[in-house]
């Protein structure tokens, strides 16, 4: 077993994982005690997560942060957790915006997070309309059903189903797991991936509105869908999701950025919350209104 230290003074901005990995940007993590998404803090539970057939744990015990893997993991924890963000010049460089400042000063340490392509857009398919514990518990269920076990450190680990495990599934089986009206839009999704047909990682090399166009051609994604992706595993910093949370915030704090359509508002609010980082602040924001901020 492979296993390191991350000091967490060491990063910009510092590091809060569980705000990070429970903020409602990823569902592609696990915890050891699973109460995720339970608004029970991890005290000494450890993260864990599957890439590329390796699993990955992580959890803070102080200032550190732990891992451990079968493999030499620091490199990829610093990019899941994306590590080497400069929160401090991130925060400095954002609107002098009272919200804005206070989602920051409520929520130090919460980083974005890159998550694999495939597994973000399945996940953000299952999300529509759903709690965020609801939804952790749905991409959980897909990997315990469809996707490979692994035996590692006297455990049992499911990795997220590739595109042709998950493409095998019918649609009266994934609404047996409870994705309801969904499970058409995993499966063909899943197959388009699996046959060839597109990628989510294609978008990656495109500009902003197009690969969020591109985005929109699997079944069941729309832009607000488009947009997370790009955002959670893409790093298209500058996108902000229009969620209920997002579209709220604009009609109390931010009435001039409500235009004609998602794309016309897209840019108002991008332009509004900074334009280059405008996704950081989104999460910031979606995160301190969805907890009471």
């Amino acid at each position: 077993m492979e296993t390191g230290t991350i000091p967490i003074g060491e990063l910009s901005g510092g590091l809060d994982l569980y705000r990070t990995l429970e903020s409602g940007q990823t569902y592609c993590w696990r915890r050891s005690d699973d109460a995720m998404y339970t608004e029970t803090p991890p005290g000494e539970a450890w993260y864990y997560t599957v890439v590329d057939g390796s699993p990955i744990r992580v959890r803070t015990t102080g200032r550190t942060l732990e891992w451990q893997s079968p493999i030499d993991a620091e490199s990829l924890v610093r990019r899941l957790l994306r590590l080497d963000d400069d929160l401090e010049a991130i925060e400095a460089a954002s609107p002098d915006d009272p919200l804005l400042t206070e989602a920051y000063e409520a929520h130090r340490g919460m980083r974005l997070v890159e998550d694999p392509p495939f597994e973000c857009l399945v996940s953000f398919i299952c999300s529509a309309q759903m709690r965020v514990s609801r939804i952790h518990s749905m991409v959980s269920t897909l990997a315990r059903e469809y996707g490979t076990p692994l035996e590692w450190n006297d455990e049992t680990y499911h990795s997220f189903p590739t595109p042709a495990q998950l493409a095998s599934a019918t649609e009266a089986e994934l609404r047996d797991l409870g994705l309801g009206y969904r499970a058409p839009y995993v499966v063909r999704t899943a197959e388009m991936v699996a046959d060839g047909e597109a990628h989510p990682a294609e978008a990656r090399d495109l500009e902003y509105e197009p690969a969020r166009e591109y985005l929109t051609r699997f079944v069941g994604v729309g832009d607000k869908v488009a947009d997370c992706v790009l955002l959670f595993s893409l790093d298209f910093d500058e996108a902000v999701p229009l969620d209920t949370w997002i579209k709220s915030a604009i009609e109390e704090y931010y009435p001039e950025c409500s235009q004609n359509g998602y794309a016309a508002t897209s840019r108002a609010i991008r332009e509004e919350l900074g334009g280059q980082h405008a996704g950081y602040a989104q999460t910031y924001l979606f995160h301190h209104l969805r907890t009471g901020g």
